[in-house]
Order: structure tokens, then C-alpha cells, then sequence
């Protein structure tokens, strides 16, 4: 490789050899800490639209199916209870999954690189390669890369399997998250019947449920990408239209009783 006039030969291919291994054992942590910021957003929704929604169409198929107030506040925060646990419970034994099987990935990635360290060196050759490295500065890449065992594993696992590794407090943050914004989402149509009469309660309810709808929705669009107005109206569309079934399940129970 030439080098650049004023600049020692070495400088541009150290650079790019160091910011390539840097990037592969978790240099490239601006990228994932994006990730992780994804993973609230998803969290905090799932939990949340899941829990108001539930909630939402139990309220509406109590009162279509003719129940009592108390049968309606007692359901509600029995739903919330169980439902926030359930949910909680759900984020943690997928994010156990999630981790289990990044570690059985792990585990035969290293097996493969111990049985046929030739043909992994040449997956490595063959991703930097397609990312437009050539020449030398290919060779120099590949080298460092494999020349550490916990280097060339990690690269393979994000490069190659797209991969990354689950710790326990990611997995106790998960649970957590999903489980206190599902009790939250029960909570905010609930609570109004806990202070007004019925028909009040109700309206008021359908509309804090359409503003937290609204509000998730913008606020994704604005974190993430989309159109707020769209992904707005979306979240209010999907969780209320839900939510009527409840109502129409309750009409059907009480028209049938």
C-alpha cells in the first residue's frame, strides 16, 4: 500500500486495523447503546399498550354484559395484578431465552473455530471482504482480528450470527420495565371509575386511553422514525379497536344471559 505524502505508511492501516478489533469486542458502543435505547421504547410499549388495553376492553365488557361497579373496579385491579406479573414474568424468561441461546451460539462458534480454525479465518476474510477491504490491508485485518481467540470470537458472533450478549441486569431491567409499564397501562383507564360515576368514568377513561395511545405512538415516531401524526393515530386505532372487542364480547354475554 502507498503512503499518503506526510504521513508514516503505517498510520492509515493501523487506524483502520484498530477501529475494525475495537468494534468487534464492543468499541462500536455508541451502535448498541442505540439498541439498548430501542429496547426501552419496545419495552415501555409492549408493557404499557398491552396492560391499557387489556384493561380497556375488560372495563367496556363489564359494562356491556350489565356488571356492577364493584365487579368492574374488583376485575380491573385483579387484571392488573396478575396480568403485570404475567408480563414481567414473560419479558424475563424471553430474555432468558434470548440468552441462552446467544451462549449455545457462543459455545459452538468456539467449537467451530477450534476444529477448523482455517475455514473461520476465511469467514472473516470473506465478511471484511465484502465490506470493500482488499490487499494488504485485508491481511493485516484477518490477522489481528484472529490473532485473539475472544477478538475473533466476538467478531463472529456480531459480524457473522448478528448477535449480542444478553447480562443478567438486562434481563432483570426487562422484566421490570414490561411489568411496571403493563400495571401503569391497567391503571390509567381504571382509575377514573375509582372517583366518578359510571358514565363519566367511562368517557373519561376511553379518553385518557386515547391520549396515552396518541402520546406512545408520537413519541415513537419522534425517538425512532415516522410521521408522529400517523404513528399516533395508529396506536390509537390498534388499542382502542381492540379494546371493543372486550365491548362486543360483553353485548354477545349479556345478549345471550
Amino acid at each position: 500500500m502507498t503512503a499518503e505524502p506526510g504521513r508514516r505508511p503505517t498510520t492509515r492501516l493501523g487506524h483502520v486495523v484498530r477501529t475494525t478489533t475495537e468494534s468487534a469486542v464492543g468499541g462500536a458502543a455508541p451502535h448498541r447503546e442505540a439498541h439498548r435505547q430501542t429496547n426501552w421504547l419496545r419495552d415501555v410499549i409492549l408493557g404499557g399498550q398491552d396492560g391499557l388495553v387489556n384493561i380497556l376492553g375488560i372495563i367496556l365488557g363489564v359494562i356491556a354484559a350489565g356488571g356492577s361497579e364493584t365487579v368492574l373496579i374488583v376485575a380491573g385491579f385483579a387484571a392488573a395484578i396478575t396480568e403485570s406479573i404475567s408480563m414481567g414474568a414473560v419479558g424475563y424468561t424471553s430474555s432468558i431465552s434470548e440468552r441462552d441461546y446467544y451462549l449455545a451460539e457462543r459455545a459452538r462458534e468456539s467449537a467451530e473455530i477450534a476444529a477448523t480454525p482455517e475455514a473461520e479465518r476465511q469467514e472473516i476474510r470473506d465478511i471484511y471482504a465484502a465490506k470493500g477491504f482488499t490487499g494488504a490491508l485485508l491481511d493485516d485485518v484477518v490477522s489481528t482480528i484472529t490473532a485473539n481467540r475472544e477478538t475473533w470470537l466476538a467478531t463472529m458472533m456480531d459480524e457473522e450470527l448478528h448477535l449480542q450478549p444478553v447480562d443478567n441486569q438486562a434481563i432483570l431491567r426487562v422484566a421490570s420495565v414490561i411489568g411496571i409499564a403493563t400495571l401503569i397501562g391497567h391503571l390509567i383507564p381504571l382509575v377514573p371509575f375509582l372517583f366518578l360515576d359510571r358514565t363519566a368514568a367511562l368517557i373519561v377513561a376511553i379518553a385518557l386511553s386515547a391520549l396515552a395511545l396518541f402520546a406512545v405512538g408520537v413519541y415513537s415516531a419522534v425517538t425512532l422514525i415516522g410521521d408522529w401524526r400517523t404513528s399516533g393515530m395508529r396506536m390509537v386505532v390498534i388499542g382502542l379497536g381492540a379494546a371493543a372487542i372486550g365491548f362486543a364480547v360483553g353485548r354477545l354475554f349479556n345478549a345471550g344471559g
